[in-house]
């Protein structure tokens, strides 16, 4: 349950015309169209990079009538001419994907993707490295492209070195580097086998410590560091895969809250594998490795070691020649608190440090040299990313919520003066940006409630150059023939008990006197996300608007980005505040005038799901129905790193698992339930709804279940399915007529 609330990954469009969307005869959106092609928001685009000269932007295009594949293109950023770079289906071979590969992108949320999904540049800016269905490609930007690899086994984590000398990859979990001009590859590590892998993130890492990687080349191609991981230790689950022609079973080594860990080392070893030393790290060996960076000279390697309950974040300074190593500086968090991660780090040329710290109790840079640490930022809001350094100018770019929770702008500030901040971006968006290695051009996607993203090109200074994908809504964009309909969304504040200010978003429908109308009260909950945010989110909640419900979500405490009192009040505790917070949101519904108190129903999924059962056992008669996606009912079947990050040991507080479990008190739950699950979940697996089946099974408490054949956690491929058989549900529940997936929304 990764933290996924920045605009990575947006849904942009790039579309030019001369129409207005007025000039469309309007219509209304159908659950068919809301899941089509072409998407809503126009073509997806992600992944958007500056070439390293400047000259292009290159990003991964979706086609327009297959939403799920990706080709690589590329803009020009003088002209903003587009051409395609790959095209997947051309240079693909339609190889099936192996399922370490399958289980990373599973772990990226991008399991049913398809086509090109990831590249990388060369420093010289010349070619490109493409992976593509498990092998690897090299693009020239005159759309001549090269295969590298030609193997049954897929490569996993591919990478140029920085000086572009050599390609790297992870193949049957060892790691291979082969020159990028010719000559052939060369596998420098050794020993693995069905539970040693060289070279790759660990399931915990990739899930929950936002780390994707299990090696890191030092500045000047002279060292890999390279993590060595053991999972002998790990428990076994047999997780059965159930899907629409047979059942697979698979035993996933899984490291549930409160046993063993992988065992992970970190070596340290020259490009053909020669000289190969191992990195002190400590005689406790259950730790995190929780970051690897290099300095800019290529000397040191700095490595951030986190202990087993994550109180403490050591930053070691370590001889990448000998492996020796000495403790720099340590995190360590406030009484029933926990340290989070950040990759907003940068070692600078003169041997310097920033670093990202929530030691004054919120987020924010800081400049360590000298043994001493200054804030370049503070105050009451969060800096959520470090996009860009200039060195020259001693300049830090960074994304941050300083005006307001619900929206992030892009800032700058200089290390010679602290505090003394520039906002580049525009208010009323909320903005992503990422920058050249010189930190020289800015490419800024935002969006906003009724707008999609769009992209362009900036100076230093956030002057806008040229538009990337301006995303007018005009009479060609997609989106176009729903305009007319759109609700506002409207955003505003209630209180928690403590006083505690809490941020909602609601869209109604166009309201009638004396009419009283459902809630469709959607919710997250958990730590590490935040919905109630100034930003596009497609046509389903508009959709669900036209079928007559009143829209409502409201971000409880324990969520991000409003600082550690806010995310703590969940320690060792979930289930509690973020439900009362909810219920907040539950009064002022039932005061607003248009609300029918009888009619609100609720929705999650997985923590989400989680909250929708707390939700129903906590109250009787409150909500008219819920639904729980591929919920956690019992904490001890999840995952060490994020469990024990916010509940502890359950060897050492049973009790406090006991209590924020969905089992124990699931026989209180007598108002309408829906559970939704993936038969082939490894994340949340189906184990929680089982237990859960059963156990009010046994309680004769009735409750209604639709599973997925085949699913992961996203349930990917059938979201049309999805929302047609929650909405029905809900709609049978607060009087509403059924959906038709393929006709207009009832409720008007």
């Amino acid at each position: 349950m990764p933290k996924t609330w920045l605009l990575a990954g947006v849904m942009l469009a790039s579309i030019a015309g001369v129409a207005h969307a007025e000039d469309v005869a309007p219509k209304k959106l159908t659950l068919d169209r809301v899941f089509g092609e072409p998407s809503l928001a126009g073509p997806s685009l992600r992944g958007l990079k500056l070439s390293p000269d400047g000259t292009l932007v290159t990003l991964l295009k979706a086609r327009p009538d297959e939403q799920a594949r990706y080709d690589l293109w590329a803009i020009d950023t003088a002209t903003g001419a587009e051409r395609m770079l790959v095209d997947s289906k051309k240079i693909g071979t339609g190889a099936e994907l192996s399922e370490a590969e399958k289980m990373q992108r599973e772990r990226l949320r991008i399991g049913g993707d398809r086509g090109i999904v990831t590249y990388d540049w060369a420093p010289d800016g010349r070619t490109i490295l493409v992976p593509l269905d498990g092998d690897l490609y090299l693009a020239s930007l005159d759309g001549k492209v090269r295969r590298l690899t030609a193997t049954e086994a897929g490569e996993l984590n591919p990478t140029i070195s920085p000086n572009g000398a050599y390609v790297s990859f992870v193949r049957d979990n060892e790691l291979f580097v082969a020159p990028i001009g010719s000559g052939a590859e060369r596998q420098i590590t050794q020993g693995a086998s069905d539970t040693v892998s060289w070279g790759t993130a660990e399931f915990v890492a990739q899930e929950e410590m936002g780390r994707r990687t299990g090696y890191w080349w030092s500045p000047g191609d002279r060292y890999i560091a390279v993590q060595r991981t053991d999972e002998s230790p790990v428990g076994i689950v047999s997780r059965a895969a159930i899907g629409a022609a047979g059942t697979k079973v698979y035993d996933q080594r899984y490291p549930a809250a409160g046993t063993p860990n992988a065992l992970v080392d970190l070596y340290v070893m020259k490009p053909d594998g020669s000289g190969k030393v191992k990195v002190d790290m400590g005689a406790d060996p259950d730790i995190y490795l929780a970051r690897v960076h290099w300095s800019a000279d290529g000397d040191t390697l700095y490595v951030e070691r986190e202990n087993r309950a994550q109180t403490q974040l050591d930053m070691l300074v370590v001889d990448p020649a000998t492996g020796t190593s000495r403790v720099l500086f340590s995190e360590k968090s406030g009484p029933k608190s926990w340290i989070n991660l950040s990759d907003s780090f940068r070692a600078l040329s003169d041997g310097s440090l920033i670093w990202w710290s929530e030691r004054s109790g919120h987020g924010h840079l800081y400049h360590y040299a000298n043994g001493k640490f200054v804030a370049l930022t503070s105050g009451p809001w969060e800096v959520t990313g470090l996009v860009g350094v200039d060195e020259v100018k001693g300049r830090l770019y960074f994304t941050a919520n300083k005006n307001t929770p619900i929206e992030q702008q892009l800032y700058s500030v200089d290390i010679a003066r602290p505090n003394q901040l520039t906002q580049l971006t525009e208010n009323g968006w909320t903005n992503g940006a990422s920058m050249d290695g010189a930190a020289s051009r800015i490419v800024v996607s935002r969006s906003k409630t009724d707008h999609p993203a769009q992209v362009y090109l900036a100076d230093a200074a956030g002057k806008r150059i040229a538009w990337l994908a301006e995303n007018d809504i005009d009479a060609s964009h997609p989106y176009a023939p729903y305009v007319a309909d759109l609700r506002p969304t409207v955003f505003g504040t209630i209180k928690a008990d403590d006083g505690t200010v809490l941020h909602y978003k609601m869209i109604t429908p166009k309201l009638e006197t004396g009419k009283k109308y459902p809630v469709f009260m959607q919710h997250y909950g958990g730590p590490g996300a935040q919905n109630v945010i100034n930003r596009w989110s497609g046509g389903l909640p508009q959709y669900i608007v036209d079928q007559g419900y009143v829209y409502f979500e409201v971000d409880n405490r324990g969520m991000a980005n409003r600082g550690k009192k806010f995310e703590d009040a969940i320690w060792h505790a979930m289930g509690t505040v973020e439900v009362a917070d909810q219920l907040k949101g539950v009064d002022f519904l039932k005061r607003q005038p248009f609300v029918a108190p009888d009619k609100i129903t609720t929705f999650g999924w997985s923590y989400g799901g989680y909250m929708t059962l707390k939700l129903l056992e906590k109250t009787k008669g409150v909500f008219a129905a819920g639904v729980a996606v591929a919920p956690v009912t019992d904490w001890k079947l999840y995952d060490t790193h994020y469990t024990e990050r916010y509940m502890g040991d359950p060897r050492k507080v049973p009790d406090a698992y006991t209590a924020s479990g969905a089992l124990a008190e699931s026989a209180k739950i007598v108002d309408p339930l829906l559970l939704i699950h993936g038969l082939a979940d490894d994340n949340v697996v189906f184990d929680n709804s089982s237990q859960l089946m059963a156990k009010m099974q046994a309680a004769t408490q009735p409750f209604e279940t639709m599973l997925y054949p085949g699913k992961t956690h996203s349930i990917s491929g059938v979201s049309a399915h999805v929302y047609l058989t929650i909405l029905n549900f809900l709609n049978r529940h607060v009087g509403l007529p059924p959906v038709d997936p393929d006709g207009e929304a009832s409720g008007d």
